[in-house]
């Protein structure tokens, strides 16, 4: 159950959709979508899963829903063991109401490409998915992926993220969902490529080791990400929406008064 606010009214799950709406699907964005513990951790026990909860999968799935591609790092992709990205029926009943095709594509960065060809997430992806990788990434590898994903070359040495995104908005793939890791989210920061974070708190403190959400070697400057609306959950979890810009019309009532304040107050 997700309210707006602690003390809100239950959300519906046309108003949840609405919440996480963008104005307009043709102008490129990348929203970024991550759980964290209280103290900042981003795993328990090397996995992100011990921090979720069933409403935070079931956001997940929206935020996969309302995406023309979903975009993974390959350590992650293998940690989090990965299998073909194919929504529920009626996530998938949605997308084709709306326009748009039944799932989004799965998009994975490498620059080492140590991703098994023969891995779930090629071999039974309903929609073929993309292998962004530059050209110093083994070409033999690049030869077997391309057997079962299109394959990217943006970048020399590392991968050009910049060209990467904008070769998927070539492609019609201009709503892009990050989903980590935290590796690949700090590259993103680094390149000023993230439009808006979609953040669940848990309700745990995850102790000292973990890993926080952010990671890499970039000395990136502090930038704002204003508040666009805060939901909570009876068991205490947060979802949080920053975004490079407001669409108030796209909220919940009461939500999209809480992100005009907050936008003020910035």
């Amino acid at each position: 159950m997700i309210r707006d606010r602690a003390a809100g009214p239950e959300l519906t799950e046309d108003e949840l959709i609405a919440a996480y709406a963008v104005a307009d699907r043709s102008v490129p964005r990348l929203r970024a979508n991550f759980v964290t513990s209280l103290d900042g951790a981003v795993t328990v026990n090397g996995l992100s899963g011990g921090l979720s909860s069933k409403d935070d999968q079931n956001m997940l799935g929206r935020l996969r829903m309302l995406a023309d591609a979903v975009l993974v790092g390959a350590g992650t992709l293998r940690a989090e063991g990965y299998g073909g990205l194919r929504l529920g029926a009626k996530r998938r009943a949605w997308r084709v109401e709306h326009g748009l095709p039944e799932n989004p594509t799965l998009t994975a960065v490498s620059a080492r490409l140590d991703l098994p060809a023969d891995s779930p997430m090629f071999t039974d992806a309903p929609t073929r998915a993309i292998v962004i990788t530059c050209a110093a990434s083994p070409a033999g590898q690049r030869e077997a992926l391309a057997e079962v994903a299109d394959v990217l070359v943006c970048g020399e040495e590392a991968v050009d993220l910049r060209a990467a995104v904008a070769a998927l908005g070539e492609r019609g793939l201009k709503q892009i969902l990050c989903e980590g890791g935290p590796h690949l989210l700090g590259s993103l920061t680094d390149a000023d490529l993230v439009d808006e974070l979609c953040l669940t708190v848990s309700p745990l403190l995850a102790g000292p080791g973990a890993r926080r959400i952010t990671d890499g070697l970039g000395s990136t400057d502090a930038r704002q990400l204003p508040l666009l609306h805060i939901l909570s959950t009876d068991d205490n979890f947060l979802f949080l929406r920053h975004g490079r810009d407001t669409h108030p019309d796209a909220l919940p009532a009461a939500a999209a008064g809480q992100a005009s304040s907050v936008g003020g107050a910035d």
